[in-house]
This record gives structure tokens, C-alpha cells and sequence, in this order.
């Protein structure tokens, strides 16, 4: 694992300490080069529903995940997911990364789409 990787991992683990403390769904999104996730755990740490462009209905066929227009269709998918389950409000958990490019669009479209964070 290299430095930066660690980094991340650091920041992202002092963000779900008071996450947790606060005792409310939690938002995660994770990126990787060709793919944004999503997923929303409960308090207790389940995950109550997901939504990545590496599965089906996210984006089309041929189209790349790795981008920002990808990323809004997560966070369209995501709180589609959670206000099915009822869920309409979480913490927004960036995992780490930077709150700019495809982490930034997947919580404008989640907010956009009824969740609130």
C-alpha cells in the first residue's frame, strides 16, 4: 500500500469515528479509475442499498464509468435506493478523497434527487 493510499485510509477513518458517534445512515462513496460506488449503511453497519457503474441499469452499455456523468447517475441511483427504504437523510462519507470531480457530483445529484445531508 503505498503513502497516499494510507493517507486516505487515515482521513476516511477519523470521518466514520464520528459518523458512527453520531449514530446515523451513512452515505460512502468510493472511486476508483474506471468505476464510482455508492452505498448506504445503517448505523449499525449494514449496507441498506448500493448503486456503482459497474452494475446493471446505472449507466448504458459501452459507456465509461469513470467519469462525472457517471458519478451523477450514481447519486441519482443511490438516493432513489435510500428513499425507497425510507431512508431521507444520511452523513456524506467521501472516503477519504478529495470533495471535488466525481465524489462532488455524486452528492449534488443525491441532493438533487431528495436526499438530505
Amino acid at each position: 500500500m503505498n503513502e497516499s493510499t494510507k493517507q486516505r485510509l487515515r482521513r476516511a477513518r477519523r470521518a466514520r469515528a464520528k459518523i458512527k458517534q453520531l449514530g446515523v445512515h451513512r452515505l460512502s462513496v468510493h472511486r476508483s479509475n474506471n468505476h464510482t460506488y455508492a452505498q448506504v449503511f445503517a448505523p449499525e453497519g449494514q449496507v441498506v442499498a448500493s448503486a456503482s457503474t459497474a452494475g446493471k441499469g446505472v449507466i448504458g452499455a459501452g459507456e465509461y464509468g469513470g467519469n462525472v456523468a457517471a458519478a451523477q447517475k450514481v447519486g441519482e441511483a443511490i438516493a432513489k435506493a435510500a428513499l425507497d427504504k425510507g431512508i431521507e437523510s444520511v452523513a456524506f462519507d467521501r472516503s477519504g478523497f478529495i470533495y471535488h470531480g466525481r465524489v462532488k457530483a455524486v452528492a449534488d445529484a443525491a441532493r438533487e434527487a431528495g436526499l438530505k445531508f
